[in-house]
């Protein structure tokens, strides 16, 4: 096995009993994370976020939270994985079964340098949202304002944590 899959085994690992710390551990200090909601540059942002995921997760949802990974695959430069997360979404406390294709790419020293998630936005939505993203999750007015709305969430989380 590549030492790059061993690193996204253990990003995953971490990630299933919510262990951030060992998450920002696996990105370098340039990292890169994107996917519908947020857009983040660094490990401070990338970790952050998973840190306030977990935490959130932690506290009002994890009676409900499960996380199942697969095809796992990486080269010295890039890699892929199919993970999928059934969780509590904390603003609307609705069920949320989300399905996210991610790729990646690796510095020289085996951390994941850029991070992309890819899901349906819009069933994403109509899950965790309600009639709101059924009727406009497929608008770029509603990912903008669920851009922004995480964005806000995680700076806040950012500044306490400091």
């Amino acid at each position: 096995m590549h030492p790059n899959t061993q690193t996204l085994n253990k990003f995953y690992a971490a990630f299933a009993v919510l262990d951030a710390d060992t998450m920002a551990s696996c990105y370098a200090e340039d990292a890169v994370f994107e996917d519908p909601a947020f857009s983040l540059q660094g490990r401070h942002q990338v970790g952050g976020m998973w840190r306030m995921l977990c935490a959130v997760t932690q506290a009002k949802g994890r009676d409900v939270w499960a996380l199942e990974y697969r095809d796992v695959e990486a080269d010295a430069t890039q890699g892929h994985a199919h993970w999928e997360a059934h969780y509590r979404f904390s603003a609307t406390g609705r069920l949320v079964h989300n399905i996210i294709d991610a790729e990646f790419s690796f510095n020289p020293e085996g951390l994941i340098r850029v991070h992309r998630d890819h899901f349906n936005f819009w069933r994403w939505s109509r899950q965790a949202l309600g009639a709101p993203g059924l009727l406009l999750g497929w608008t770029p007015f509603l990912q903008t304002k669920v851009r922004a709305q995480a964005d806000a969430n995680l700076q806040k989380f950012l500044t306490k944590a400091a």
